[in-house]
């Protein structure tokens, strides 16, 4: 028996609902496997940690993280935080740089019963999730924009060669296991120092992989060709920026940011976040998409498993997206795609398929 401590931040906006039905799928899976033990930690983040902390990610909440193997983190409403209050970071990009999660892993693939613009997508936006533009992640101290007068504002971008290399690690293990194709995506013939170091360092690993073929792109011609054959690519290695637009990109191919889950991962932890935002608006009428945030979860369950040889819990995570597909197939939808499904009323009918599924299902563990 392996006892994962999960971490769990409800954050802002619709966060709290989404969250409570990832922890409820997350709980029924595990009464299916007497081997596989949760121990959910609740730890302050967001506004409701500024109102009872001072912080949006008190210090308090970090240090727990530490402690545990995993966390699961509800969008935050960053918006609207004050960038001049020290206290209002963005847990999101801090948590990134302080706990070193520099890969972001973003699926996209099509789900039965949402209507799409394609069929038979199934790609991986992998994403460098510590450096770049951002300007949370770009320096050590500072915020990586500078204004030398009250008209102009300067931004960094930092690219390394360690950061580079790891992403590229990443991405081709990934292709490794999967259709073994890299598309690396970058802006070299205009920078041609950051993007240029970017490509070489890709390039490099690649010989590490005599199996996986690759080629690269520049981003504005990529994200043409993704509009027009999502289903050529697999496994797409990029850039902080790049990554984060590509992969909003490739969930609106495949019925919208309510199916787009995401995992930040690092050497010694991992965090669940779906790719899409807090939407403030609809927050607490029960009415917002569950399936991004639960297949975080099972993404999360997947690399535990995966990191630990523990082979339940790789089945774990597979029941958990069977069930999602097999909801979407009945047609039970929530309103964004299509649907009257509430929230809850989703996460209850995961639940009914987890709870009356055979473990032993042949679709199990495949895809």
């Amino acid at each position: 028996m392996i006892n994962y401590d999960i971490a769990v931040m409800e954050g802002d906006g619709i966060g709290p609902e989404i969250v409570r039905e990832t922890v409820k799928v997350l709980k029924a899976v595990e009464k299916r496997f007497p081997s596989l033990q949760f121990n959910f930690i609740y730890l302050p983040v967001g506004l409701s940690a500024y109102k009872k902390c001072g912080s949006t990610l008190p210090n308090q909440t970090i240090e727990e993280l530490k402690n545990c193997d995993a966390g699961i983190l509800g969008p935050v409403t960053t918006h609207i935080y004050q960038v001049h209050d020290q206290n209002m970071v963005n847990p999101s990009g801090k948590l990134r740089k302080q706990l070193d999660l520099y890969a972001n892993i973003r699926p996209a693939r099509n789900f039965p019963g949402v209507k799409s613009r394609f069929e038979n997508v199934d790609m991986v936006i992998v994403r460098e999730n510590t450096e770049g533009m951002y300007s949370d992640r770009s320096l050590y101290l500072g915020d990586g924009e500078i204004m030398p007068d009250s008209n102009t504002v300067l931004s960094f971008r930092v690219v390394t060669k360690k950061a580079s290399e790891r992403i590229a690690k990443i991405g081709f293990e990934l292709a490794n296991l999967r259709k073994k194709s890299v598309s690396i995506v970058h802006k070299k013939n205009v920078l041609r120092r950051g993007c240029g170091m970017f490509v070489d360092c890709c390039s490099q690993i690649a010989k590490d992989y005599s199996t996986v073929t690759f080629n690269d792109y520049h981003i504005d011609a990529f994200a043409m060709y993704m509009v027009q054959n999502p289903e050529t690519y697999d496994v797409v290695v990029t850039t902080n920026m790049f990554g984060d637009i590509l992969s909003d990109l490739a969930a609106g191919l495949v019925g919208g940011l309510g199916l787009a889950p995401g995992l930040n991962l690092g050497d010694n932890f991992m965090l669940a976040q779906a790719t899409h935002g807090s939407a403030p608006d609809i927050a607490k009428k029960n009415i917002a998409n569950p399936i991004a945030e639960i297949l975080s979860a099972k993404m999360m369950l997947e690399w535990l498993g995966i990191r630990n040889k523990d082979d339940i819990a790789i089945q774990a995570a597979s029941m958990i997206e069977l069930s999602i597909s097999r909801v979407l197939e009945k047609g039970i939808k929530t309103r964004d795609l299509g649907g009257i499904a509430t929230t809850e009323q989703f996460g209850n009918e995961i639940i009914s398929e987890i709870n009356t599924m055979s473990i032993k299902d042949d679709v199990l563990c495949q895809r």
